[in-house]
């Protein structure tokens, strides 16, 4: 990292952008990136950069970021500024951030986008749902990882049933119950959920926990793996008017969001706004 001279207060070494126009504090690090991509869809940036236009501007009034690590920081931005061409290399904890994130500031499309990525990575069944619980994502998506915990021998530990909830504990000790009373009533010797057939068990599962798998596979229809490739960094930032029709087999983290998302044509450079507190 290369020093601004202030304090101790660093510049970070990929996000410090000399055509950027929105400078934020975060820990000790400045980052100077594209103040457009803050206003295109959260609602909180848009407000909070709406109430005093003079502050971030330069280091010296950067807005200050609090209760979020430089690191943590540098994760979101790399959905916009990612050099590399392929969004799976990151591992769930990268994108687990990026939830956190996109989450409480609200940038619904980029959250949008996480989900998509952590349907694509192998992650721990518990761990899967507890996620999803907590941040309330569509559980018709947990359809796999449900399977999981009704067909595996033994029950929960307290530690994993503390992790995903009573209500998910409750409801998977229901849909075993349900899938043994199917399994026996075919004749199946000492029957488990794991004897149910697949289908009739997946229907137990979608009553117990209410999902609604059509409406949710339709929302998340065309969201494929393959994409265009792209510029990145600051030509990343700049380049928001690439045509869709355009595709190739390399997939950029940055192009794939502007496409999927479809970002404006341009950066806008009007006057920055103001400092606040997370």
């Amino acid at each position: 990292m290369a020093n601004d001279s202030q304090n101790g207060v660093e510049h970070h070494p990929q996000y410090y952008l000399g055509d950027g126009n929105i400078t934020f504090l975060v820990e000790n690090t400045h980052f100077c990136v594209h103040r457009s991509f803050f206003e295109r869809e959260s609602q909180f940036f848009i407000d909070e950069l709406a109430r005093a236009p003079q502050d971030g501007i330069s280091d010296d009034s950067a807005f200050l970021i609090e209760d979020v690590t430089s690191a943590d920081f540098a994760a979101l931005l790399w959905v916009w500024y990612s050099p590399k061409y392929r969004l799976d290399e990151k591992p769930a904890d990268h994108w687990l951030v990026i939830l956190e994130l996109s989450t409480r500031w609200q940038f619904l499309r980029m959250k949008e986008l996480v989900i998509d990525r952590l349907q694509n990575l192998e992650m721990d069944p518990v761990e899967k749902i507890a996620v999803y619980n907590k941040y309330e994502l569509d559980k018709a998506l947990l359809l796999r990882e449900y399977k999981h915990l009704c067909t595996r021998e033994g029950q929960m530990s307290i530690e994993e049933g503390e992790k995903v909830g009573l209500p998910t504990v409750l409801g998977i000790h229901q849909a075993r119950e349900r899938a043994m009373k199917s399994a026996a009533a075919k004749e199946c010797r000492s029957p488990t959920a794991a004897d149910a057939d697949d289908e009739e068990l997946e229907e137990i599962l979608k009553d117990v926990f209410n999902l609604n798998i059509n409406s949710s596979a339709g929302s998340r229809r065309g969201t494929g793996d393959q994409v265009p490739s792209g510029d990145t960094n600051r030509q990343g930032a700049q380049s928001h008017g690439q045509s869709n029709s355009t595709r190739t087999t390399a997939r950029s983290g940055s192009y794939y969001y502007r496409q999927k998302f479809n970002c404006p044509e341009a950066l806008y450079r009007t006057p920055l706004r103001r400092q606040f507190t997370v």
